[in-house]
């Protein structure tokens, strides 16, 4: 199977891969945001599932999920966005983000009939350990859906296994803790990604904390692309009686659109 992120960085080029949360602020705006994002040069975009005890996520995204709540979205709703997705233009792969309770709760059966059916591309379940994470690796791999793998700089005795396990990137989490905008880094991320790096077969993304522009370039020189989630939710929380309004969407999209190209960055 051609891994379209190798493809990318094989061009000289970033990968930019931004996450958004489906059904925030409603429905609609999710799918234009996510058109929008495309536009600005996102690589793939992780489309967030909204869930009620978000282990990962910081308070930025945790509000972004209660606010899709409250709009009804849940898991199903979220991935019958992405056909919608498609008739607009979108042509980017769709990750789905998820906790493991929403896929126990539906059912991998049925989950994975949802993901074929509705043109998911990829898988990223982060509250799920790589050593207990090989079932659904497999059946990800027998639907045609990449399986993406993370790693964190607590991961250092599994990291040769887990780099050989992953599938399209290898999501490195640039600090412990959850989601969230970071001030710095700790210098000793540096090092930590050289390793992954050194040992991946694959391409190399950094999440977790990337919070500006000039952030992603100083990361991008070290690894293969970032992925920014909180910095993005921030906008569309600002943007967010814009996004409501069908009169005024259009320019609030066209908005955060040029933000998002701020994040993106040439090899």
């Amino acid at each position: 199977m051609t891994n379209h992120y190798t493809e990318i960085t094989e061009q000289g080029k970033k990968l930019f891969i931004p996450f958004i949360t489906a059904g925030d602020p409603c429905a609609e705006a999710t799918i234009d945001l996510a058109f929008a994002l495309q536009e600005a040069g996102a690589s793939a975009i992780e489309l967030g599932i909204p869930y009620s005890d978000p282990l990962a996520d910081g308070p930025v995204i945790q509000s972004a999920s209660k606010r899709a709540l409250k709009q009804g979205m849940n898991i199903v709703k979220a991935m019958e966005l992405v056909p919608e997705m498609r008739e607009k233009g979108l042509k980017i792969p769709i990750i789905l983000f998820t906790y493991f309770n929403p896929v126990l709760q539906l059912g991998e059966e049925r989950f994975f009939a949802l993901m074929r059916k509705n043109d998911v591309n990829g898988l990223l379940i982060p509250d799920l350990p790589f050593e207990e994470n090989g079932d659904l690796r497999m059946k990800c791999r027998d639907a045609g859906i990449t399986f993406i793998s993370m790693a964190a700089p607590t991961s250092s005795q599994r990291l040769e296994k887990i780099a050989a396990g992953s599938e399209g990137f290898l999501y490195c989490v640039s600090s412990l803790g959850v989601t969230g905008e970071r001030k710095e880094f700790n210098e000793s991320i540096y090092s930590f990604i050289e390793e992954v790096k050194s040992i991946a077969p694959i391409p190399v993304a950094v999440g977790f904390g990337i919070s500006s522009g000039e952030q992603a370039q100083k990361m991008n020189e070290v690894c293969d692309g970032v992925v920014v989630g909180s910095a993005l939710i921030r906008k569309i929380e600002a943007l967010e009686d814009r996004l409501l309004d069908k009169e005024l969407r259009k320019d609030a999209v066209k908005e955060l659109r040029e933000y998002a190209r701020t994040f993106v960055t040439s090899a």
